[in-house]
Order: structure tokens, then sequence, then C-alpha cells
């Protein structure tokens, strides 16, 4: 028996695991997309082979909007089996859990999973629960667990605790391949990115087979601000949601993001982490504002089999050589218009959700798509595009 099946508390949580989802338009329905590489099949991170996602929604009562998102590398032992990994912060004011030890040694030995600011403790002790139950694993006497958060506290009873080691375990378990659920699910339920209803996004990128033919995955828990930008137009300004509008206006920036970003080219733990510094260019493409108060993280990984940190490998077997230097740009360009592409993907997704903070009712709008369709098609109709 499971894990999670002897600990769930299945009333008070909706495990979403990976969906398709009506949530209203993407921005490649109106034949505006992001950048000039194509996308995988899904258009998410799980087009890269072996990524799997699962989440555990938390929507319940007047207040309580949290939840967990898992991101597994490969379906495989995670802790046997790890795969390499670069981090970069451009603002940390946050809580990364196992960021050290990603950086000191260059990997990653346990799913990936978000969640909000309070909750990382029990994220912490679901992941290391989850690792020492794998069978095979009795010996295990330390796991570097990966968390990452932002704060829900607009919206979601953030005091309350809500998210239980259960819930983590409960998101890991039902983790899959396949379309990945978006918006208001698992730990974007309760974010607010721009002053509207922020959330999951993802997408991704295929290089052509001239380029190495490499995939490069994006998923992104949005809850930032700054001037609202799509398509190279500052949106946000003509709605009058921003960041310093009136030079006074308490239109609040704070907030975080969180990128996880997953590639199957065969990338060294250095070059992971150039790749994840890229991401931070999509999300300048975004309008961020990289305020004093966000923890802007980003996480990339290598699925690729022969850079995997197995026993085999460490006693000098199956070497394998690594993407060089001179060819990582285009791998650069696909993780900045993944990272782009996702975080209007969790804003375009997103519904408007309401709760009670603090005692008083908090409405959070999902973005009006008609309307910044309007703006677009005005500020840059689709025919002078170049």
């Amino acid at each position: 028996m499971k894990l999670a099946t002897l600990m769930a508390v299945a009333s008070l949580a909706t495990a979403t695991g990976v969906a398709a989802q009506d949530r209203g338009p993407s921005i490649r329905d109106w034949g505006r997309a992001p950048g000039v590489l194509p996308t995988g099949p899904l258009n998410a991170i799980t087009d890269v082979d072996g990524v799997r996602v699962g989440q555990v929604t938390l929507n319940h009562g007047d207040s309580v909007r949290t939840g967990v998102t898992a991101i597994l590398p490969h379906g495989g032992d995670l802790f046997r089996d790890k795969v390499p990994a670069g981090l970069k912060v451009a603002n940390g004011y946050g809580k990364l859990a196992g960021a050290t030890q990603i950086r000191e040694l260059g990997e990653i030995e346990s799913p990936i999973v978000l969640t909000n600011t309070l909750s990382v403790g029990a994220a912490m002790e679901g992941v290391v629960r989850w690792t020492l139950a794998q069978p095979g694993h009795e010996d295990i006497r330390s796991v570097n667990a990966v968390v990452g958060e932002t704060n829900d506290g607009g919206l979601n009873d953030i005091r309350g605790l809500h998210v239980r080691p259960e819930h983590v375990i409960e998101a890991i378990e039902n983790a899959a391949s396949g379309p990945v659920a978006e918006g208001v699910v698992g730990a974007g339920t309760g974010t607010i990115a721009f002053g509207f209803k922020g959330g999951i996004g993802t997408s991704s990128r295929r290089l052509p087979q001239s380029l190495g033919g490499f995939t490069v995955g994006v998923l992104v828990q949005s809850n930032y601000g700054g001037v609202l930008t799509i398509d190279g137009v500052p949106v946000g300004q003509e709605i009058g949601r921003y960041y310093l509008k009136d030079a006074v206006e308490a239109e609040k920036p704070d907030g975080s993001i969180m990128i996880v970003v997953a590639t199957d080219a065969p990338l060294s733990d250095r070059n992971l982490e150039r790749l994840a510094e890229r991401a931070f260019a999509g999300l300048a493409r975004t309008g961020a504002a990289y305020s004093n108060g966000s923890g802007d993280y980003a996480i990339a990984f290598s699925t690729h089999e022969g850079v995997r940190r197995t026993a085999a490998r460490l006693e000098g077997q199956a070497a394998y050589e690594e993407w060089p230097n001179d060819r990582m740009s285009p791998l650069f360009v696909a993780v900045a218009e993944a990272t782009e592409e996702a975080i209007i993907n969790s804003l375009f997704r997103a519904e408007t959700v309401r709760s009670v903070v603090d005692g008083h009712e908090v409405v959070i709008e999902a973005v009006d798509t008609d309307r910044i369709k309007s703006i677009l098609d005005r500020a840059r109709p689709l025919e002078a595009r170049p």
C-alpha cells in the first residue's frame, strides 16, 4: 500500500496530477507565439522525456487557497540515479531548501516540490518520508529535499499551515507525464502576479536537429509584480495596474517566482547553472520588477542518461561527452522563450479567486484576456510583426 494512501486526507485535497484544462485561451490561439522556436507536442515541461508532474490543490472553506506541485526528473530511483543540476538566484528574498547542496555538488536526488512560504518544513518532511519509504532505501541517512516556495498569504490562510507532509507525498505519487494542469492549481492556487491571479504555468521549446534536437521545458509558480508585458507590449500600463503607478500608488510589486527548467541535453551542472540564469531573460520580458522583497529562483536539470550521477558513472563507466560551451546559445534562447510563455500561461489559465484573509473578503481577478487581445491588436497588429 502506498504511503500516501495511509496518510491521505482526501476530503481536504484535490489531487490534480496532470490534466488538460479549458480555462481560457492561450496566446497561441491569437497567432502570437513568444519567440522563434517551436514547442514540443504538449507545450509543457513534460515534453522532456521522463519528466513527471503531480499536484495537490487545497481549496476549501473561506480561506484555504494553497497546494503542492511536485516535479520528478524521471520515473526511476531519484536518489540512486541523481540528475545534474544548476541553480541561479536573481533576488534571494525567499526560502529554497536544498539550495546549498545543489550548488556544492551540482545534482538533485529528490523530487522538486513547490508550495507556500510557511509550508517548506512540511514539504521537506514529505519528501524525506517518501524517499525513505522507497524500496532499497533502507540504508539512507541523509536526503537533500529540494523545496521552493512563494508567499500566497494574500489569498490563503498561510498561518494555518494547511499543507501537510501527506499532501506532498500524494503529489509525488500521482506525478505523471502528459498535459500539465495550469493556473489555479497546486502550488499556484493562492498566488498573485501583477495584481492578477497568477498560478502554475508551463511551456517548452524544441531545437531543430541541426542544433542538437533537444527539448527545454519550463514550469513556473508565478507570484510577483511589475508592469505586465506581453508580446513586447506593456499591457499593464493601459490596464492601469502596475508597480510605481503615479509614483506612490500601492500596487505592490513584492512576491516571488519559482522557475523549474528541464532539458534532455547532456549538460554539466555548470552549463545547467548557465541555462538557469537565462530563464531570467524570459522573466524580464514579462515586465518583472525584480523587487527587494521578491524571491526569484531558477533550477535547471538534465534528464540525459549519459550525464546522470549513477554508481556506474561514478566508477568511470558509461562516460558521456557533455554538450560543449560553444553550442549552448540555442538552448539559452529556448529557455528564455519557454519561461516567458510559461508565465503568460500561468496568468491566462487562471480564474478569479475569492477568499477571506484576516476577516476581510479578498477577490483577485483573472486577467481580462479579451481586453489584452484588444490592446495587443491595436499596439502591435499581427501583420506588423517581423
